[in-house]
């Protein structure tokens, strides 16, 4: 996972290289490595996963490939399409999935699909939101994003009914793997949290939404590992 991550942000890091120089918000973010650096380290990366990915089981092994194309064919997905926020759900949903074939070694039970949808939606709705911090430079820069065509207002609803698909199917999820207590009280603190994002949303103050985008999202994500957990181990 730490090694698919890494290998993720690197690719990012490269192929938006220029833009991130253009772009007022992320034109520091290529001084903290240099080209040389960033490209040394997705490679270390990339076969540190496939290692990773041999010490596993054969499943492991035949999707590996797979998972690289989708964590790095995100990054230049704003290039042709709007709807880039949800390859990147998309990207970040091969993660539970990835988890689960690393346990189990196979992919007939509905619950880790049910999870990964509701990352997807979870992550899209909230990519959806700190993409109106750059929809001034996608516009002249001709890249795409759900902001950068529908207006920040449209998008907003789009985020929101992204987060109440993706609460309705943790929901699910927890009823299918058996949640009890503990995980009916992680799924309200989730869903506490995501109206809270939205919240955050509606100001144009690039501080609160970084505080939306990393913050609350840090939240949801510890509350419901705790939750699952609890509800696992202490049944």
């Amino acid at each position: 996972m730490v090694a698919a991550r890494t290998l993720a942000m690197c690719f990012n890091r490269l192929v938006d290289w220029n833009l991130d120089q253009e772009n007022p918000r992320t034109e520091n973010r290529h001084r903290l490595m240099d080209k040389f650096g960033a490209q040394a380290l997705a490679v270390a990366a990339l076969l540190l996963f496939t290692y990773g990915t041999l010490q596993l089981n054969m499943l492991c092994v035949v999707l590996g490939p797979v998972a690289v194309a989708l964590i790095t064919f995100y990054s230049i997905t704003k290039r042709f399409t709007a709807y880039s926020h949800l390859f990147l759900g998309l990207a970040l949903s091969a993660a539970p999935m990835g988890a689960w074939v690393a346990v189990t070694g196979e992919l007939w039970s509905v619950v880790p699909y049910l999870l990964s949808l509701a990352v997807l939606l979870w992550v899209a709705g909230f990519d959806i939101i700190y993409a109106t911090m750059d929809i001034d430079f996608d516009q002249a820069a001709g890249l795409n994003s759900i902001p950068a065509r529908f207006g920040v207002e449209v998008a907003l609803k789009i985020s929101q009914w992204c987060h109440i698909c993706s609460v309705v199917v943790f929901g699910v999820f927890g009823w299918q793997f058996g949640g009890g207590w503990f995980f009916t009280v992680a799924w309200l603190l989730v869903c506490a949290g995501l109206v809270y994002e939205q919240l955050l949303s509606t100001s144009r103050n690039p501080n609160l939404l970084n505080k939306a985008f990393f913050h609350v999202n840090a939240f949801v994500s510890v509350v419901l590992l705790i939750g699952v957990c609890l509800d696992v181990f202490l049944r």
